[in-house]
C-alpha cells in the first residue's frame, strides 16, 4: 500500500459555503504558503516568519474601488508578537506563517480577490482572509448553518458560526490526492466598514486535537489582529 502525507488543513471561508469554489481555492490555496524557518543546531527552531505575497501588487486602488490589502499584509497583522497569548498558549512559537494573494471567480466570470494568511502553532492555526465581493454581511447569518449567530464586534455587523476544515492527503507514488474533512472550526466574519458597504474580513479558528475553539479565544484574537489590518481605521 502507498505511503499518504497528510497536507495542512485549511477552513472553507464563509461564502465558500454559499459558493463552492471559495472552498476549492481555500484548500489549494494552502499549498501555495512558503515558510521560512531556520534554526541553529544548538539553539532549538526559531518561530516562523512571514513568506509570500506581493504587497506593491496588491495595495489599494485610489477612486471608488476599496482598497485591498496583500496576503503579505494580513499576515503582518496576524502574525503579531503576542498571538500565542492571545490564543492562550504563550509559551508556543509559530511552526508556519505565509499569505497568499487569492482570487475567486464567480459564475458570471467576475474575479473576486479573496487575499488570505495563515500562521499555524503546535495548538491552534488562524487564518485571516479578507473578501472584496461586495456583499454586506448583516443578514448573511442564514447562510452559513444552523447555529450561526449575528453580532456586532468593534462597533461592525459580523456573523459567529461553525465551520470545518477540510483534510488534503498527497501519495507518494504520484496518484491522485484525495480529501475529506478536517477537524471543527469557528470562524468570525466582520464588515470592512461600519456602513457594511460590502466585503468583509474573515477569522478562522481550529485546534490540532480536533476540540471545538473557544469563541471567547477567537473573538479576543480577532478584536486585537484587526484593527492593525491596513486602511481598518478608514471603514470605521
Amino acid at each position: 500500500m502507498a505511503d499518504k502525507i497528510d497536507s495542512a488543513s485549511t477552513v472553507a471561508g464563509a461564502w465558500g459555503q454559499a459558493l463552492a469554489a471559495v472552498a476549492l481555492v481555500a484548500a489549494l490555496g494552502v499549498g501555495l504558503w512558503t515558510v521560512r524557518d531556520s534554526s541553529p543546531p544548538d539553539t532549538g527552531p526559531s518561530p516562523a516568519t512571514c513568506s509570500g505575497g506581493e504587497p506593491e501588487k496588491a495595495a489599494g486602488k485610489a477612486g471608488k474601488t476599496p482598497r485591498q490589502v496583500s496576503g503579505a499584509q494580513l499576515c503582518k497583522a496576524l502574525h503579531s508578537p503576542d498571538l500565542a497569548a492571545l490564543l492562550g498558549t504563550p509559551g508556543e512559537r509559530a511552526k508556519t506563517a505565509g499569505g497568499s494573494a487569492g482570487s475567486v471567480k464567480t459564475g458570471n466570470g467576475k474575479e473576486i480577490a479573496t487575499p488570505s494568511a495563515q500562521v499555524e502553532f503546535d495548538t491552534y492555526t488562524v487564518t485571516l482572509t479578507a473578501t472584496y465581493d461586495g456583499h454586506p454581511v448583516a443578514g448573511s447569518a442564514g447562510l452559513l448553518g444552523q447555529g450561526a449567530r449575528q453580532q456586532k464586534v468593534l462597533g461592525r455587523p459580523a456573523v459567529l458560526y461553525a465551520d470545518r476544515t477540510i483534510s488534503i492527503r498527497f501519495r507518494l507514488d504520484g496518484k491522485d490526492s484525495d480529501s475529506g474533512p478536517g477537524v471543527p472550526a469557528r470562524t468570525l466574519t466582520v464588515a470592512r466598514d461600519a456602513k457594511d458597504s460590502g466585503g468583509s474580513f474573515e477569522v478562522s479558528l481550529w485546534r490540532a486535537d480536533g476540540v471545538v475553539p473557544d469563541d471567547a479565544v477567537l473573538l479576543r484574537v480577532a478584536e486585537k489582529v484587526l484593527p492593525t489590518v491596513p486602511w481598518w481605521a478608514a471603514g470605521a
